[in-house]
């Protein structure tokens, strides 16, 4: 292994098994959730597992979410800074949470303050799985040797690589956050539609498509892959999540090997604060792929016509 030359900062919102991430120069910072009015910490399904949490969810339990407390942040970069030791900070999409512009301007007051410190802040514009697989291949290159600015410049270039799509069992939840109107949700169950959802370049959620029930959905997912990832039969890791749903995971494990008996599968569980939003039976999967940028509007790619024509 090469001399590691920098230290790594990642949230929870990764939604990573635990021991991925508990290597050695990686601090990760937890998100706080309510759950029926009491305090937690994203600990990664440690204290509460993922079967119970989304079990309280089918039951009506309340959950909320909040950003990671000024303190936590500004300590964490203080004993980045104190320790002399480059330091890159992963963060969760900002478009989805005010968490990464308020860490993004505590690492420039601690800069500021340490002024031979070496600090960065990375805005993913990935969340749960997707940013998951991100933070796991910056800790892979970070062994590889990767200084700290050569580590955010890698960052900030291969979000655009980084291919993810979900699907949910329901939309109610996503009505409870106020991302759809009731009526949406209403006709959604009544169709026995599972939306399929993915992330804008600019790390907000989008509405990709529908899938008419759950086996469908799953196929979609397994045909997504087929079509983005660059090169099947090389052996790829493909990052699946579920909240609580293992007999899909199975399912959906079986597609993508149809499609690439090669691909290494990362299973994992949607953590509770993207759960609490999303609901139980998220499934979703995350690959380094084709570049997102080329996937352009139907006018994006008349325009480069013209100009391939001039």
């Amino acid at each position: 292994m090469t001399d590691v030359k920098c230290n790594v900062i990642i949230d929870s919102c990764c939604d990573l098994p635990p021991a991925v991430i508990d290597v050695p120069g990686v601090e990760l910072l937890r998100f706080p959730f309510m759950l029926d009015g009491e305090e937690h910490f994203d600990d990664m399904f440690a204290s509460i597992s993922a079967h119970d949490f989304y079990g309280r969810m089918r039951k009506g339990a309340e959950v909320s979410t909040a950003q990671i407390p000024v303190p936590i942040l500004t300590e964490a970069f203080e004993r980045a800074a104190q320790s002399g030791v480059p330091t890159v900070y992963l963060g969760f999409a900002s478009a989805l949470s005010g968490n990464f512009n308020t860490a993004e301007l505590i690492c420039e007051q601690v800069s500021a303050e340490y002024p031979d410190a070496e600090l960065y802040a990375v805005d993913t514009h990935l969340a749960s799985i997707a940013e998951g697989l991100l933070v796991y291949e910056a800790i892979r290159q970070r062994a590889r040797g990767l200084t700290a600015s050569e580590l955010a410049a890698w960052a900030r270039e291969v979000r655009f690589y980084v291919n993810e799509l979900f699907t949910l069992d329901e939309l109610e939840w996503l009505r409870k956050g106020g991302r759809i109107p009731a009526t949406v949700a209403f006709a959604g169950a009544k169709l026995d539609v599972k939306p399929m959802l993915d992330i804008s370049l600019d790390g907000k959620l989008s509405l990709s498509g529908v899938a008419r029930g759950r086996k469908k959905g799953i196929r979609q997912l397994a045909e997504f892959y087929r079509r983005n990832a660059p090169e099947l039969g090389t052996g790829s890791y493909i990052v699946i999540g579920s909240a609580d749903c293992p007999k899909d995971v199975e399912r959906l494990k079986d597609e993508l090997i149809k499609v690439d008996d090669t691909a290494l599968f990362l299973e994992t569980s949607i953590g509770p604060v993207i759960g609490s939003h999303v609901g139980p039976g998220m499934l979703a999967i995350a690959f380094m792929g084709d570049d997102t940028r080329e996937d352009l509007s139907v006018s994006d790619r008349v325009a480069k016509k013209v100009r391939s024509k001039e």
